[in-house]
């Protein structure tokens, strides 16, 4: 069955789900397979607890099941999401911005969200549905109301940027930025730029697709296509050919930032975002808005609007300390930006606590012990490590923990009070939850 079949047929459902514990009445249960669960064992589950039609990929299952409801065989249930999700975006002749990079792809989604929803209704990804998996969810939220739609994108090796462009078929392009991450899948950094680069071999492919690019990134810069129509954010006043220029005013701790179009009046914004690494994020989404013709003053509205969230560089006043949460992710690059941006906020005390970097490969000792160099240049009065990463590391005077539940105890014992707290760390670690104790 093909993928115009399959979506005729939801058409006739138009509901999926691919858990078998949430079937709604007359939906579509896709079995999905992972290297530890396995859906086709619930697919018969599925369609007694309401679901109207199960697509299966294990013939045995397939062959076994006599039930009253529908059950289809495919080769490949995943190919079978993604290809279906694909047919539903093309009912849909709306501008489709794809975003990837390695780090501030989400609150750059974000921040292009908010400001286009100045003027448009439209869609954007929710909560981390980036992966081969989140992105098909994403495009089936695709209704006549949208007129514009943001979907991220996610990738841990090669080819994935690939295969969800392909999927979400994207009309512009975004690449935040390129550094290390992932290298137990990628291999290297120029796996990481090779990968995020697949998004603009995609847009070679389409018409009057356009790239919204950082001018001082020169490995975006390197790979940029000249097919495809590119338009430029910068911090530097000297490359002539940028639509947008901006400057960092203070990052005290939240950034204040003024940019303008080229040849164009400066506007000052004061957002509610810490680290002075997000301003090519706001420089992005503002290229952005300008392209769909958002005035300049619905732009700066929405950026100061916008507040983060999903422990992404969010600062959290607690009746203890001021906290800095960024434990959602951490790399190589994204740690670098984090600590040199708590290094030079003009607060005190300050204190670090700070998880191991995951999926790393190779190179993870060389990197922590890095990490760990550029700490003890740092003027902190006091800093926690978390992971086994560090164990086997001289960390100086730095304490060592194996995991969150060791902190958790470390803080019940003598709890640090008056301290502005950075918290970062791959998700694994698992450190956001640590706010609600500080």
């Amino acid at each position: 069955m093909d993928s115009k079949e399959l979506y005729a047929i939801y058409q006739q459902h138009p509901v999926i789900t691919t858990d078998s514990r949430e079937c709604p009445e007359g939906s579509i249960f896709i079995a999905l397979k992972g290297e530890s669960y396995d859906g086709n064992q619930f697919a018969a589950q599925a369609l007694d607890k309401g679901c109207a039609v199960a697509v299966v990929s294990d013939e045995q299952v397939y062959n076994n099941y006599h039930g009253d409801k529908q059950m289809i065989f495919v080769p490949d249930t995943l190919q079978a999401f993604k290809d279906m999700a694909r047919e539903h975006r093309r009912r849909f002749d709306i501008p489709v911005i794809g975003i990837t990079g390695t780090n501030g792809k989400t609150t750059t989604k974000e921040l292009v969200r908010a400001v286009l929803t100045e003027r448009y209704d439209g869609m954007a990804t929710e909560g981390n549905y980036n992966n081969d998996v989140g992105v098909p969810k994403t495009l089936f939220r695709l209704n006549v109301m949208d007129e514009i739609a943001v979907v991220e994108m996610g990738a841990s090796h090669p080819g994935d940027i690939k295969t969800l462009a392909e999927t979400a078929e994207p009309t512009c392009g975004l690449i935040t930025n390129v550094g290390k991450a992932h290298l137990q899948g990628f291999g290297s950094l120029e796996g990481v730029i090779s990968t995020k680069g697949e998004l603009y071999d995609y847009l070679k492919t389409r018409e009057d697709s356009v790239i919204f690019i950082n001018a001082d990134n020169e490995y975006l810069m390197g790979i940029l296509p000249h097919e495809v129509k590119a338009e430029f954010y910068t911090q530097d006043e000297n490359k002539a050919d940028a639509q947008v220029y901006g400057q960092m005013i203070a990052c005290d701790p939240f950034l204040r930032l003024r940019w303008r179009e080229h040849d164009g009046d400066w506007h000052d914004v004061t957002t509610h975002l810490i680290g002075s690494y997000n301003l090519d994020n706001v420089l992005a989404a503002v290229t952005v808005g300008l392209h769909f013709e958002i005035t300049p003053e619905q732009i700066c509205h929405a950026i100061e609007s916008y507040v983060p969230s999903n422990n992404r560089s969010q600062l959290t006043e607690t009746p203890y300390n001021h906290l800095i949460v960024d434990a959602y992710n951490a790399n190589p690059t994204s740690m670098a930006a984090a600590l040199d941006n708590f290094c030079v906020m003009d607060v005190s005390p300050k204190m670090a606590i700070l998880g191991e970097m995951r999926e790393l490969g190779a190179s993870s000792r060389e990197e922590h012990e890095r990490m760990v160099e550029r700490l003890k240049g740092c003027p902190f009065d006091e800093v926690w490590l978390v992971g086994d990463e560090f164990k086997d590391i001289d960390c100086g005077d730095f304490r060592k923990f194996d995991d969150v539940e060791q902190v958790k105890a470390a803080i019940a014992d003598c709890r640090p009070e008056g301290r502005y707290i950075l918290i970062k760390g791959s998700n694994g670690n698992r450190l956001f939850q640590l706010p609600a104790l500080l």
